[in-house]
């Protein structure tokens, strides 16, 4: 992933508080040999606290054909991509430029996890990782809480495995324009609140964020 100095990540805290809020993404594992790699889509957890990156703690369905291939190369990648925008030429044109000259674009927020991934298939340890994942997605409760020999999800644990993936680099981008001449950047904010399309909310307050807390730029 090609990474500007202008899409860059503010700080640390810019991409963390994003993927607090962003829990379900792709995880790419290296296919064995002659084989694609496999991607996987799973909602996850993700944990700043340990190591220095934090953790992603996520489970699978025992019988998915990914393991094998994770025992074999650990080296993992989860993507995570969203607040993505399609931007018509017409908004990007600068002033002195016809409208029709613009260049369209794509606007979107991605976070790209390296990790090594740890199998977990100690019964306890699962039941754990499900109530942590339980506890993140279904705060409001109603569920029983998973404990080994204990119904309704005790005798399911054999089902599946768990995955704890150690953080081991990060690679953030907020492509939203911040780069763009002040007249670009206010006809984009205003093609988005009209157009007001799917993600354009969610863009058009990246875009706007990133204008306001971003260096200033030409």
């Amino acid at each position: 992933m090609l990474i500007h100095p202008w899409d860059a990540p503010l700080d640390d805290d810019e991409w963390q508080r994003w993927l607090a809020t962003h829990d379900f993404g792709q995880l790419a594992v290296n296919g064995l040999p002659g084989h694609a790699p496999y991607i996987q889509p799973m909602h996850f957890v993700y944990d700043p606290k340990p190591g220095a990156h934090g953790e992603i703690i996520a489970h699978l369905a025992r019988p998915n054909p990914l393991w094998q291939a994770v025992e074999a190369d650990p080296h993992v990648l989860l993507s995570v991509v969203d607040d993505y925008a399609f931007v018509p030429g017409p908004w990007q044109s600068p002033a002195d430029t016809p409208t029709e000259h613009g260049v369209p674009t794509s606007f979107y927020a991605a976070v790209q996890l390296r990790c090594t991934a740890h199998l977990v298939d100690d019964p306890a340890q699962k039941a754990d990782l499900l109530n942590v994942q339980v506890g993140h997605f279904q705060p409001e409760g109603g569920s029983a809480p998973a404990a080994v020999g204990t119904a309704p999800y005790g005798p399911m644990l054999s089902g599946i495995r768990g995955l704890r993936l150690e953080v081991t680099e990060v690679r953030a981008k907020f492509k939203y324009g911040s780069h763009k001449q002040q007249d670009v950047q206010e006809r984009t904010a205003a093609g988005l609140t009209e157009r007001a399309g799917a993600h354009d909310t969610a863009a058009h307050a990246h875009h706007l964020r990133r204008r306001t807390s971003g260096p200033t730029r030409a």
